[in-house]
């Protein structure tokens, strides 16, 4: 469900509606398989808790695309704490890169209060990286994101296409661990989300079966619609 990706990736983002995911699904589902981390319905639920400093400087590089950009965000899956992983995404020519580290309970709570780690010789590098932007540009926890994922793999090309609805913010973010937190949605009803992440190349069979001719690209992060249209203003 997360890793360390030291490559470059594609990713683009569709708005769709709900009436075109059972299409797709049916489209790909003869040539894609569903993510083996999924649940029996080949669902789960992504909790994200995002950083940013006080002058929202993620937010407006975001806004403005600014290149290269990056965030960093604590990741948790079925609002479950056993696996909580750290995640700094960077964004550059137009490919994702994402690297992550885990965490442990008490780390989390630790940068969920705004506080670095503590630097006990065993931090990853990536965690002494966001000690010194927490030191440097007082960044700390400013909004959760949540949503459903669907995701479809194809393993030549590292291909993932993801399904992500129910896209709702909170504030809350001293409650990150709490199974229920006050949330708000951010899309119009029935309108979701559609992620094709891939390597070098995607598949022409798999393109094709994407291809809708009404499925609008958009270059906004969740992160980014969730300040925008929820905590932020």
């Amino acid at each position: 469900m997360s890793g360390n990706d030291e490559k470059y990736r594609h990713e683009l983002k569709y708005l769709i509606s709900a009436a075109q995911i059972p299409l797709l699904e049916s489209r790909l589902s003869g040539i894609m398989t569903p993510d083996p981390h999924a649940a029996d319905d080949g669902m789960y639920t992504i909790r994200s808790l995002y950083f940013d400093d006080y002058q929202n400087r993620c937010y407006y590089e975001n806004e403005n695309g600014t290149d290269p950009r990056e965030k960093f965000r604590i990741r948790i899956y079925n609002h479950a704490a056993n696996r909580i992983v750290l995640e700094c995404k960077r964004k550059e020519r137009g490919k994702t890169r994402k690297t992550s580290a885990p965490l442990t309970i008490g780390q989390c709570r630790r940068l969920m209060e705004g506080l670095p780690l503590i630097d006990d010789g065993d931090l990853t590098p990536l965690q002494r990286k966001l000690n010194l932007q927490m030191k440097l540009r007082s960044l700390h926890p400013v909004v959760i994101v949540e949503y459903e994922r669907k995701p479809l793999v194809y393993r030549n090309g590292n291909v993932r296409v993801t399904f992500d609805t129910n896209i709702s913010t909170s504030s809350a973010v001293q409650h990150f661990f709490d199974a229920r937190i006050p949330r708000r949605p951010v899309m119009p009803a029935g309108q979701h989300l559609l992620e094709v992440k891939f390597d070098e190349y995607l598949p022409d069979f798999i393109y094709r079966s994407l291809n809708l001719g009404s499925l609008q690209q958009t270059a906004f992060s969740k992160y980014y619609l969730c300040r925008k249209y929820g905590s932020y203003r």
